[in-house]
């Protein structure tokens, strides 16, 4: 089996044919590190160069399947990133590289030949909702919750999954208020494939990728690439590129300099309080005020 740093893949115990992809960051709630994006698609290679597997199964080790981005420790500091600039001016074609490698790799799921289903318990929220939506089909407790709070300020969904998933009307209605919704919910508004009990997730799950690796792997493959082909005539490459130079913007401007001066200065829970509140987010000539206060220039 291949080992990496960040998940673990092996095919399931009692199906040869359904892989099992863990991102294995429990005590950072699986949260996106450096690695993990690469290592996500090198394990969707190896699973599809594997004759035996059908389908791959995505879930996430302990208390949820993936928390985001890990931004604690670089929202709080005064590190140079490439997404999060500290000169300036800042330069948003290598925000704009670094962003859309992680969106391809992430993409690796949607564009790997045989079948993806994320198997979502906890959480799968801003960065992790991206992961989680580029799988082909959602299977979540009923419990579990999915969204993308970062809408709100200092963010937008690279992947630019949520209307082709979910539709357009929906789509706006949590891309306007960064609102999660739980597992019933996305079942009912056609996300989420299957909600189920929490207790009931992982063999609901297995039921559904065994159901689907039962057919021949070549049908399998032509099914995918069909409705693959479909989103791509739809405009799905084109909406990410513009939602990727949209995501480095809404970390640059104004707003979010702020958010992200306001991390540094309170720590990064209360910046996110206040992003998740309802609060009025500081914007333009105010936001600009207060980056000033904030930095100790008149």
């Amino acid at each position: 089996m291949p080992t990496y740093s960040t998940l673990l893949i092996e095919p399931d115990a009692d199906n040869p044919r359904v892989a099992r992809l863990r991102l294995n960051r429990p005590e950072r709630l699986n949260a996106i590190n450096n690695e993990m994006p690469r290592e996500i698609r090198a394990a969707v290679e190896w699973a599809e160069s594997q004759a035996a597997i059908h389908v791959t199964v995505v879930e996430g080790a302990g208390k949820g399947f993936c928390g985001g981005y890990d931004l604690a420790q670089t929202a709080q500091e005064h590190i140079e990133h490439p997404c999060q600039q500290e000169s300036q001016p800042w330069d948003p074609m290598v925000d704009y590289a670094f962003m859309k490698r992680n969106t391809e790799d992430f993409m690796s799921l949607w564009r790997c030949a045989k079948p993806t289903i994320a198997k979502v318990h906890g959480a799968a929220v801003a960065g992790g909702s991206d992961i989680a939506l580029c799988c082909d089909l959602l299977v979540m407790a009923d419990d579990a919750r999915i969204g993308y709070m970062p809408t709100r300020v200092w963010g937008c969904p690279t992947t630019a999954m949520w209307t082709h998933r979910l539709g357009p009307t929906r789509a706006k209605q949590l891309m306007f208020t960064g609102d999660i919704i739980n597992g019933r919910t996305a079942a009912d508004w056609g996300l989420a494939n299957l909600a189920v009990p929490a207790d009931e997730l992982d063999a609901a799950t297995l039921r559904l990728a065994t159901r689907i690796a039962s057919v021949p792997s070549g049908h399998l493959r032509m099914h995918k690439l069909v409705v693959n082909q479909i989103m791509l005539t739809m405009g799905l490459e084109q909406a990410q590129t513009l939602a990727t130079v949209f995501d480095g913007i809404t970390r640059h401007n104004p707003e979010g300099l702020w958010f992200r001066r306001h991390a540094q200065e309170h720590g990064f829970k209360s910046a996110i309080e206040w992003r998740d509140s309802g609060r009025p987010i500081p914007e333009g000539d105010e936001a600009r005020a207060l980056i000033r206060a904030m930095e100790g220039k008149p």
